[in-house]
């Protein structure tokens, strides 16, 4: 009998022996195993917290405009800057221990693990904030053992690698609250319209208790069930000594004011403006779509609300809601290139096709200005002469025969000066300039005004019949604008990545392209399409709009079958407007032909209302001298219209007028001018061959 209870005691303990030998090697091999697991997550560092994030735009004054448009709403907050009730509430439902454990909650797994075998499947959840976090982060919200081991080593390295401070203010800014809103920013702004620093406690424990479930706890799902999780919450911070049961008691029968909508609705400013912006993005700055619109990026831009406000107001006010015609504008500021305000649709959300940068359509007699200027280059003055009437243009090279016609076929049947057929838009006039010039030199005068649209090589390019776009336009006559300095369309200032670094900041850059003298001359002829002094054979193109300026500007209006334009400036401000239809249909309305220029005149009052009268100041050696406008001979007293005319000096003229004079005071007048160094026959006479 002793013999075989002490056979037992030994085989026992050869058992309790085996048992203690695996148990050991077990726990080693498990020290070994987490060891290896922390040492390998040390090694990998910190997990890349690059979380998505919308893409902000701002006005150059900063204000807020709009953001990317990808279906969601993610901005980033420091922790510091959201309300300590939201903070506690979230701590109190999600996480007691957060600032204890290190991203595990022991307890609260074992009491899940214990639900869970009860269950026969993964039915409750003890994931911890970090857990939650790196599940944001970098994982699906698939519930299954492979996600948890996944989500288990990620929150290992989060906790190894980052503070407690840290870890909070990424969950709050990255957790879903529901109706595209990610991120506690984003939900304040949609639930209470407010930011989250602003919360109060009410607010802040309706919003704590929707990520356990935004389908079934968001206030405009159900209030009630939204009110229920409230007192859930509220009686946890109760218990965790956040708050006493008096304010729990008080904070539930707050009412609630819910506004259910983002501040910054899709492109409700400036869409066409923002579409420019993220091509730019793409295309000057080579970001990715990625980058563009989830990349937390803060773009600056040039817009001027007030400018964009005004261009928008003033399309609705003047053109007929029964008109199916479309406008295309941009405005510049001439110094910089900051595009203030832009239109590239009467309605975006019909037609986001953008007229003011992709359209290519004819600009008439808007081309007008860039062929004089290459004139004045190659010898023209303001007091050239040249005759008005109908003329048909023959060439050697077996083109067919060209006759040019100008508006309503009026013609002055005489000589006229460039100055006055520029204020007319004497088309004979252009075709003559640019027969004479040459067909390739307005081709490379566009290039160097920053003209890229191809151009066709005709008599008619100097009618504008090849196409262009606005903001090409709007650029080359900020050129004029700013005494020939080169400047390209800029729309953004600056751009801030999501850690706050500056990674493009446009640096203003002008070099000079044009001769000053020779553009300040331009800019003083193209004032004179609003001054009734160069009336001729017909009023001078702005004579309809006179009357609703209140300072001094420069432009030029343009029309084809299909396609009216007005182009002018100030010394501060550049804008181009073009109407037409899409399909090129004729424009027959009278009320339609005029609506680029009333356009035009009634923006540039309103965006410039607040600003001081400038005028166009004349460089060095230049000079500004009286003219008789019919003739371009300097003025006498006796001369019953006189126009103030500039030249790049030593071009001005110096025989007098005559015509207004008697017999004898004539011949008085002939004996004290100096003798013009010029051939006696008119040049142009020996120039031009054409039959008229």
């Amino acid at each position: 009998m002793e013999l075989m209870t002490d056979h037992r005691f030994r085989k026992t303990l050869k058992y309790l022996r085996a048992i203690i030998i695996i148990s050991s090697f077990a726990v080693a091999i498990s020290f070994v195993l987490v060891l290896g697991i922390l040492v390998y997550a040390k090694i990998l560092g910190p997990p890349p917290l690059a979380v998505p994030q919308s893409t902000l735009y701002f006005s150059e004054d900063g204000k807020l405009m709009g953001e990317s448009n990808n279906g969601q709403k993610r901005y980033w907050v420091p922790l510091e800057k959201i309300s300590p009730d939201l903070i506690q509430a979230t701590l109190s439902i999600e996480d007691k221990s957060f600032y204890d454990h290190h991203g595990f909650d022991f307890k609260r797994i074992a009491g899940a693990a214990l639900a869970d075998v009860k269950a026969f499947s993964k039915v409750q959840g003890a994931s911890t904030i970090s857990q939650q976090y790196a599940r944001n982060l970098f994982l699906e919200h698939d519930k299954t053992w492979e996600r948890k081991i996944s989500e288990a080593f990620y929150t290992l390295r989060i906790e190894m690698n980052y503070s407690k401070h840290d870890i909070l203010e990424g969950y709050l800014n990255t957790i879903y609250y529901g109706n595209g809103g990610y991120g506690i920013q984003a939900a304040s702004q949609y639930y209470f319209g407010k930011d989250a620093a602003k919360l109060n406690l009410a607010e802040a424990s309706i919003l704590a208790g929707i990520p356990k479930g935004p389908g079934i706890y968001s206030p405009f799902v159900s209030l009630e069930d939204a009110k229920k999780r409230q007192r859930i919450i509220l009686q946890s911070m109760v218990r965790d000594g956040y708050i006493n049961q008096k304010t729990a008691d008080s904070t539930m029968k707050k009412k609630l004011h819910l506004v259910g909508e983002y501040p910054n609705p899709k492109a409700a400013v400036a869409p066409y403006f923002q579409d420019a912006v993220r091509q730019a993005l793409k295309k000057e700055l080579h970001l990715d779509e990625r980058t563009i619109e989830l990349g937390g990026l803060k773009v600056y831009t040039t817009l001027d609300l007030d400018k964009q406000r005004e261009a928008e107001s003033t399309v609705s006010k003047l053109i007929s809601d029964e008109s199916d015609i479309q406008v295309g504008m941009v405005a510049m500021d001439p110094k910089t290139g900051y595009v203030r305000a832009m239109i590239g649709g009467r309605d975006y959300e019909k037609s986001p096709y953008n007229r003011a940068m992709q359209a290519v359509r004819q600009p008439g007699s808007t081309i007008k200005p860039i062929l004089y200027y290459a004139a004045l280059e190659h010898g023209f003055t303001p007091a050239t002469l040249m005759r008005s009437e109908i003329t048909t243009f023959r060439f050697d090279d077996e083109r067919d025969d060209y006759t040019p016609h100008n508006f309503n076929n009026q013609y002055a049947e005489s000589d006229i000066t460039m100055a006055q057929a520029l204020a007319l838009s004497d088309n004979v006039f252009a075709v003559k300039t640019h027969l004479f010039l040459g067909e390739d030199t307005l081709i490379e005068a566009a290039k160097k005004f920053g003209i890229h649209t191809p151009m066709a090589k005709v008599p008619s390019l100097a009618l504008g019949t090849s196409g262009v776009r606005v903001i090409e336009m709007a650029n080359a006559y900020s050129m004029l604008a700013n005494s020939g300095k080169q400047v390209s369309p800029i729309f953004i200032k600056r751009v801030v990545n999501h850690k706050g670094e500056v990674i493009y900041e446009n640096e203003h850059e002008t070099k000079q392209v044009l001769n000053p003298k020779t553009a300040f001359v331009m800019t003083h002829m193209l004032t004179g399409m609003f001054d009734p002094k160069l009336n001729g054979y017909a009023h001078v193109t702005g004579y309809s709009i006179i009357k609703d300026m209140t300072r001094h500007y420069a432009g030029k209006s343009g029309t084809t079958e299909s396609d009216s334009w007005m182009i002018g400036y100030t010394p501060q401000l550049v804008s181009a407007v073009w109407t037409g239809y899409d399909k090129g249909k004729p424009i027959e309305l009278t009320a339609e032909k005029s609506y680029a220029k009333n356009i035009w005149v009634h923006f540039m009052e309103k965006a410039l209302e607040k600003e001081p009268k400038k005028n166009f100041k004349a460089p060095k050696e230049t000079v500004g001298v009286y003219l008789d406008p019919e003739n371009g001979k300097l003025a006498t007293k006796n001369c019953p219209v006189k126009r103030l005319t500039y030249f790049v000096s030593g071009t001005e003229p110096t025989d007098y007028c005559t015509d207004h004079l008697s017999e004898n005071e004539s011949q008085k007048t002939k004996n004290k001018e100096k003798k013009p160094e010029q051939e006696k026959s008119p040049w142009y006479k020996k120039l031009f061959k054409w039959g008229a």
